[in-house]
């Protein structure tokens, strides 16, 4: 009967390390990982990591839109899933018409219709919307713009850089957005 408890202990532990395990392997996610990256003629470089949600719930496979069941209008949106959206510079940039010194950020936006906030925020390292607004470095307002192709996973792209400019562009559903970037 000993032998029965401690193997029935062993095989829970095992199991929950089996868990913990997958819940560390970010691919298996529902939402993988995704990662954007530019590079400007001096090798700086933005680096964007985040989550790509599907539009298709990955319970149920039901559509859900953007502007309402995900990425809702008027509300602050961690820009993609799981863990809040990164933006990492190593040089100051001008991110639309804000000031993004060199450094370690999260990307956060407010989505709408025809335009969307973006927002860079000092606070790092928090799961989903952990949302503190007294830590936005600031706030810059980018177009919308209805995509060509319906796009079913959320991306995050740079154009290639340009001298010292870019865009970054994120497209989802029917919605795409781009956000010019420029060097400074």
């Amino acid at each position: 009967m000993r032998k029965l408890a401690v193997v029935a202990y062993l095989s829970v532990f095992v199991l929950i390390g089996v868990l913990v395990y997958a819940q560390q392997d970010k691919s298996k996610r529902p939402s993988p990982p995704g990662t954007a990256t530019v590079k400007f003629a001096d090798g700086k470089t933005v680096t964007v990591d985040y989550s790509r949600p599907k539009i298709n719930d990955p319970k149920t496979g039901q559509a859900r839109h953007v502007g309402a069941e995900v990425a809702p209008y008027g509300k602050v949106w961690r820009t993609g899933a799981n863990e809040a959206t990164t933006f990492v510079t190593t040089g100051d940039l001008m991110v639309g018409d804000l000031h993004v010194p060199s450094g370690h950020y999260t990307m956060y936006s407010i989505p709408g219709e025809s335009e969307w906030t973006i927002i860079i925020n000092k606070q790092t390292g928090q799961w989903g919307t952990e949302y503190k607004e007294d830590q936005d470095l600031g706030r810059t307002k980018v177009k919308a713009a209805k995509t060509s192709a319906p796009v079913p996973q959320f991306t995050i792209a740079f154009d290639k850089a340009n001298g010292k400019k870019t865009a970054m562009t994120m497209e989802w559903e029917n919605t795409k957005v781009s956000v010019p970037i420029t060097e400074q």
